[in-house]
């Protein structure tokens, strides 16, 4: 299974609005999601399946890549691992998924999933993290495929 964690795009500070969830995407950030977004329609396959938190950033993301995606309240910036990693169907789901979302539980997950622990990994806006699981005799095993971030791309 791939399960690329795609981290919102630079948007509005939060003393800019009143709410949280409605925080929209700066210029830049437009821009970062378009970058990042050209590039992972080079890359996914047609199957992938694209879940994105209810907060209008993580909307605003998910809608520069031009494909359908599913909003999971799961998903949200107070969201857990286990909430994601249930959300996605991990490590069973069949085909790949994408989560665009939020820090930290994006850092949290990666650091899960290839260290053992959740530990408070960073994830830079605009940044995708691509991991990949495999079983090799028998064991589960999670490599780093790719981490992408908007001015690389």
């Amino acid at each position: 299974m791939d399960l690329i964690l795609w981290r919102h795009a630079e948007a509005l500070e939060m003393r800019e609005v009143q709410d949280d969830l409605d925080r929209a995407l700066t210029p830049k950030g437009e821009r970062q999601a378009l970058r990042v977004a050209a590039w992972l329609n080079q890359q996914l396959p047609a199957s992938t399946r694209v879940l994105a938190s209810p907060a209008r950033r993580t909307q605003q993301t998910a809608h520069a890549l031009e494909r359908k995606f599913k909003t999971m309240p799961a998903l949200a910036p107070d969201g857990t691992v286990e909430g994601l990693l249930h959300a996605v169907r991990w490590p069973d789901a069949r085909e790949p998924v994408l989560v665009v979302g939020h820090q930290p539980v994006l850092g949290l997950t990666a650091a899960y999933l290839l260290a053992g622990q959740a530990q408070t990994w960073a994830v830079r806006k605009g940044a995708l993290w691509w991991l990949r699981a495999r079983e090799r005799d028998g064991v589960l095993q999670v490599v780093l495929h790719a981490v992408v971030s908007p001015e690389l791309v």
